[in-house]
């Protein structure tokens, strides 16, 4: 599944798919939040707003 494809669903089953689909971790952030910038290639970022995942990035 393509990081986009991610972008509209609802958290819960954008976390489960992203376990399914091997990704370590899962991040889950409100939009615009504060972050560590460190980068890490296992993990799947979810910017998400009232329980939609609005935007999400690999790091």
């Amino acid at each position: 599944m393509d990081e986009q494809e991610y972008v509209g669903l609802a958290q819960q089953e954008a976390e489960r798919l992203a376990a399914e689909r091997g990704w370590r971790t899962v991040r889950v952030l409100a939009p615009g939040a504060m972050m560590t910038m460190d980068h890490r290639e296992d993990r799947l970022n979810l910017a998400v707003r009232d329980g939609r995942v609005e935007r999400c990035w690999q790091g």
